[in-house]
């Protein structure tokens, strides 16, 4: 779901020659150590909010989404009720062409609000595409009409404790710790519409280390799909504030490199520069320190099979943070394009030989405690009028 282009601290430093920064001082230095103000913003207020449905939606945009597009649309113009819509300007249409990512993100944005109203005393029913849906394109019909209904009483979700610790974490794994198969069992139990897999076994783990890394490597060496997510980067704090979506590039290693102009989205993009390098570099490491890998199998690659695959996505990142565990999406195999088809029916085939669609994929494995990714204000989301 969310980027998997990181550039570690330790790789980026080679990029400055010899493993040295450069020395910022005076009013260079206070920017180098500038972090993002505004982008963080929505994780503290969350539930904050005076109305329920404001309430519950100030936390449902935390949850997680594919290169952190937050794709959602909230119209409020009914009382009592979200009519939740696509944002058609923040697809993928290069890497996710029939949307089919978006709408798990979409599906994550919908369980949360429902967590997080259930803990507000409110049972939300959802009826999912009402007005229809499109397989191949998502249009400016609804995705999903939520209707609140005061219920002191309603079920509280234990897992909705995790929503602010909650991250998808882009930094290698420790490869010292072994992942608990009764971890993994555990998070499997949260599930609900889709096939829960999951695997420990070295075997199987080095295997989708090497398809995880091939996938990469072809989004990557592929012009069009990698710029799709170069057009993302979000290279320091001033540009992160400003657009608080996409990919991140912030503290002072970054403002350092951006300052004196050896970051660019022109140089990333370059396959001959240093910094391309490094970041190919950089997801592979990502991907060979996976210390077990779990998937989301559905039925069918419905418009309602996605969504339920993002409820279930939401559900899992929380199970995993339940059980101190990172774990970082890489559905660079599940994607829809030529170039992936190889290995998209390679995925299949070792992981829903019985059948189905694998939704989600990813690693996990014990990591460095990181940041929550930017987010647009809950103001910016809504529509009243």
């Amino acid at each position: 779901m969310e980027a998997a282009m990181t550039l570690t601290r330790r790789r980026m430093l080679g990029l400055v020659g010899g493993g040295m920064i450069l020395a910022a001082g005076g009013g260079a230095g206070w920017a180098a150590t500038r972090e993002p103000q505004l982008a963080g913003r929505p994780w503290q207020l969350a539930g904050t909010y005076e109305g329920p449905r404001e309430r519950a939606l100030s936390w449902a945009l935390l949850a997680p989404n594919p290169h952190n597009r937050q794709p959602w649309i909230a119209d409020l113009r009914e009382e009592g009720i979200v009519t939740l819509r696509a944002d058609l300007g923040r697809l993928l249409p290069e890497t996710d062409p029939y949307s089919r990512q978006i709408t798990i993100g979409l599906g994550a944005f919908l369980e949360l609000m429902r967590m997080a109203a259930a803990a507000d005393g409110y049972r939300v029913e959802i009826v999912p595409f009402p007005d229809g849906e499109d397989p191949s394109e998502l249009d400016g019909r609804p995705v999903a009409r939520a209707v609140f209904l005061k219920e002191p009483d309603v079920a509280r979700e234990p897992l909705f404790a995790q929503a602010l610790a909650r991250r998808s974490n882009k930094e290698p794994f420790d490869m010292t710790r072994p992942v608990p198969a009764a971890s993994l069992e555990r998070i499997g139990d949260v599930v609900r519409g889709t096939r829960f897999g999951n695997t420990v076994t070295e075997a199987e783990v080095v295997a989708l280390r090497a398809l995880t890394r091939e996938a990469l490597r072809i989004e990557v060496e592929t012009p069009r799909t990698f710029q799709e997510s170069v057009d993302l980067f979000r290279i320091g704090w001033r540009e992160v504030d400003a657009n608080p979506d996409g990919i991140d590039f912030t503290g002072p290693l970054f403002e350092s490199l951006r300052m004196a102009g050896l970051f660019t989205r022109e140089a990333a993009a370059d396959p001959s520069s240093q910094v391309y390098r490094a970041g190919l570099d950089a997801v592979f490491a990502n991907a060979d320190s996976a210390m077990g890998h779990l998937w989301l199998v559905s039925r069918d690659n419905s418009r309602v099979g996605q969504l339920a695959a993002g409820v279930d996505w939401l559900r899992v990142n929380l199970a995993v943070t339940t059980e101190g565990l990172g774990v970082q999406p890489l559905s660079q195999a599940l994607q829809e394009y030529p170039e992936m088809d190889g290995l998209y029916r390679e995925i299949h085939a070792r992981l829903a030989p019985e059948g189905g669609t694998v939704q989600m994929f990813a690693r996990v494995g014990f990591g460095a405690v990181v940041p929550p990714s930017p987010r647009w204000s809950l103001e910016s989301k809504i529509r009243n009028a």
